[in-house]
């Protein structure tokens, strides 16, 4: 069973055709490739290979407790896991294992986890996590977290994974962990706010993961937004990165950073007040074209010729100017995303 519209399922094309209106740019055509703000289905690289289908099929359930979410989450059958109201995690910085052929979504706006991550260990596949608050796992006066490793969702060698419409705040350490190869993933819709280490992609020698990076926020984030190292292909477009923080620190303080021997595509996206917006390892290649730099200084790398995200699938670009209103509207939890 894929999540389904609601019965309002054409006001956000509509609403998004408004924005674009107001803003005085082109029209933009309906397009069955086009990432819609409320798709009930992955795209990008999750989409290929079989595609990311999560638990449809499966049983759905209502969850309000971590001992219901913990039982259903770590079960071998598919299940749709509807996470209704805030569960606050114990211990603080609990793990909480997603299994395979697992839906995770939040009930309207409210569904949250609060002090624990979502963990995907070697071998996990097709899993969908969406329309969650995932929050406050960050000890106070430990801004680097060097000696905890509390992350939002963590993902170790998993593939077809499906991360869309979430709110990431104030998580020590990543919020945001893709390691070890994992691949065939796409992270959409998300809001990432008030975080140093935000979103990484790597721990890894070997060059796998292929992963699309679509219509985020980064607020409020220092650095790794994200840090890709040793991608195959990272595909990153109409992402909004902006008030970056300052903590005086000038190097580790950045946008997008292509690493190692990775392959980064980056188009249509806005930045706004940034140091080093994007940049790339001498060993990396990065092609950026389309994107929008408003009050930024430092880094804008690009070198090598990367690769073509059209050749592997279909997608819709929005016009950069138009990101920040798109993504300020459409990207974290929404409303209209109806239960299943």
């Amino acid at each position: 069973m894929h999540l389904q519209h609601s019965s309002k399922r054409h006001r956000a094309p509509a609403a998004l055709a408004a924005l674009v209106t107001a803003l005085g740019l082109t029209a933009i055509a309906p397009s069955a490739d086009a990432a819609q703000p409320h798709a009930d289905r992955a795209h990008g690289f999750a989409s290929l290979a079989g595609g990311t289908t999560g638990g449809a099929g499966g049983r759905v359930v209502t969850v309000t407790t971590q001992a219901d979410l913990e039982k259903y989450a770590a079960a071998d059958e598919p299940y749709v896991i509807r996470v209704a109201g805030t569960i606050q995690a114990e211990p603080f910085g609990a793990n909480i294992v997603v299994a395979s052929d697992k839906t995770i979504v939040g009930v309207g706006t409210k569904g949250e986890l609060v002090s624990g991550e979502l963990h995907l260990n070697p071998g996990t596949s097709n899993v969908v996590i969406r329309n969650l608050t995932i929050r406050d796992s960050a000890i106070q006066g430990d801004w680097d977290c060097k000696d905890t490793d509390f992350d939002g969702i963590q993902m170790d060698t998993a593939d077809h994974v499906w991360i869309d419409h979430n709110r990431f705040s104030n998580i020590c350490d990543g919020q945001l962990d893709i390691r070890k190869d994992s691949d065939y993933i796409t992270v959409s819709h998300n809001r990432f706010e008030n975080n140093n280490k935000t979103f990484g992609i790597g721990w890894t020698t070997n060059v796998v993961t292929k992963i699309t990076i679509d219509h985020n926020w980064f607020r409020n984030t220092k650095q790794r937004n994200p840090s890709a190292d040793n991608c195959r292909y990272a595909h990153l477009y109409n992402n909004y990165l902006s008030e970056q923080p300052d903590d005086g620190d000038p190097t580790w303080t950045y946008g997008n950073w292509s690493r190692g021997r990775t392959e980064m595509v980056i188009e249509n996206s806005y930045y706004d007040g940034l140091r080093h917006p994007y940049q790339a390892d001498d060993t990396a290649e990065l092609v950026q074209r389309g994107s929008i730099l408003k009050n930024t200084t430092g880094r804008t790398d690009a070198h090598g010729d990367a690769f073509d995200p059209r050749a592997l699938y279909r997608y819709h670009l929005d016009p950069a100017a138009a990101v920040p209103a798109l993504v300020e509207k459409f990207s974290g939890p929404q409303a209209s995303l109806r239960k299943p």
